[in-house]
């Protein structure tokens, strides 16, 4: 980092938040459905750490997310074993369809990556949480 950026975000942790419409519904879903569990919490706010110290929040929100677009993603080794996994806990994964761009049992080849990455492309598959949002799965291919 350069001096002209010590004061800008170059330096900063990212943490994503999600809305929640109904709080207590979410964390059942992120426990059951993805086995994840807060490690912190405060009156309308759930905070959830993974590996890698990459942390983020459900939070209480009047809100609605259109659920469009990938709001965070994972990033795993195994993709298959990951997406067999969340099925089986009863996770939905959505079927893309679109010009260049499809999924195969959930998951869908993508070409190119960023080099800094260091691979040739990713996987990636895709599924609604309980709030709406849109969670992605990816795994980067060598």
């Amino acid at each position: 980092m350069n001096a002209d950026d010590r004061n800008t975000l170059a330096g900063a942790r990212v943490a994503t938040r999600l809305p929640a419409q109904d709080l207590d519904r979410a964390r059942r879903f992120y426990a059951e459905r993805l086995g994840l569990h807060p490690v912190d919490e405060r009156p309308g706010g759930l905070l959830y750490r993974c590996e890698g110290g990459a942390e983020f929040v459900l939070f209480r929100s009047t809100g609605t997310s259109p659920g469009t677009f990938t709001q965070m993603a994972f990033e795993v080794d195994d993709i298959e074993a990951v997406v067999t996994e969340l099925k089986r806990r009863g996770v939905v994964f959505e079927e893309v369809d679109v010009p260049g761009f499809r999924t195969v049992d959930h998951v869908a080849e993508i070409d190119g990556n960023y080099p800094s990455k260091g691979a040739r492309g990713e996987r990636g598959a895709w599924f609604h949480d309980s709030e709406g949002n849109l969670l992605g799965v990816g795994q980067p291919v060598g």
